[in-house]
């Protein structure tokens, strides 16, 4: 019997080396381990490695097989162990491991005490190039803003509104998902809950009310936080406002260092 082509492994004469080449949005089941346990979760996978000028294509079929024989939770060590192995099996020195996926958290109401989930925005990312790695965690968590100017030139009343606030961090240790929404939570006006009661509703519309903040004030006491973190390399923090008043939405970034 005639052995199958490799047609990928054949030489390409275009001397042009590609500097991702892979796999996009691999719709893949995961098991997430975090501050709060493991649980169930939907990912998209962006899977890539770097192809030299010589090769004429990769390997596809691999990127699914990895996935397909994992079985363990993933975490910040696990990611940077599955981005070597991924490396390692596509013969190749640079590669990228890319997983957005819905994080679920148990919030209790403020004065019910019921409880409800909550979902953010979550993308981890795992990176190795000429055996460095970098570990990127990007978060976005929905909160309530009121304006602080609204507040002040009206007799009764302020308008408010929900903001997405998106925090990604390049670390040098793990840091919890946890720990990104609390800290982007405890600087808005009030955070957000899946479930409340009337008296949850009072407490909430009363305590944006007493804690007023511009879209500029949000990045800002989120980036100081963050700059005290040892743990953190760099980091980005943006803040759109989705304004109850206007047709567009109010918008701050910082990127530091």
């Amino acid at each position: 019997m005639n052995a199958i082509a490799d047609v990928q492994s054949t030489r390409d004469l275009r001397n042009l080396p590609i500097n991702q080449v892979g796999i996009k949005d691999l719709r893949f089941p995961i098991t997430l381990r975090s501050d709060d346990g493991e649980q169930s979760t939907v990912a998209r996978l962006t899977m890539t490695v770097y192809l030299p000028a010589e090769q004429k294509g990769t390997h596809m079929s691999r990127f699914v097989a990895l996935m397909e024989q994992d079985t363990e939770a993933l975490s910040f060590g696990h990611l940077q162990k599955l981005t070597r192995d991924m490396v390692t099996l596509l013969e190749s020195r640079a590669g990228k491991i890319t997983a957005a996926f819905p994080f679920f958290r148990k919030k209790t109401a403020p004065v019910s005490g019921i409880q409800s989930l909550l979902d953010y925005d979550v993308t981890l990312s795992g990176e190795l190039a000429d055996g460095a790695y970098r570990h990127t965690v990007k978060v976005m968590v929905p909160v309530t803003s009121l304006c602080p100017c609204s507040k002040e030139i009206s007799a009764y009343g302020a308008h408010n509104q929900r903001s997405h606030v998106t925090v990604t961090l390049t670390v040098n240790e793990e840091v919890g998902i946890e720990e990104i929404i609390d800290c982007v939570e405890n600087q808005a006006s009030c955070q957000l809950y899946g479930l409340l009661k009337r008296p949850d509703e009072k407490y909430v519309t009363e305590k944006a009310y007493e804690n007023p903040k511009f879209v500029e004030d949000m990045v800002r006491d989120v980036a100081t936080a963050l700059m005290a973190d040892k743990r953190i390399d760099s980091f980005t923090v943006e803040s759109e406002n989705f304004e109850s008043i206007h047709n567009h939405s109010a918008y701050a970034y910082i990127a530091y260092p």
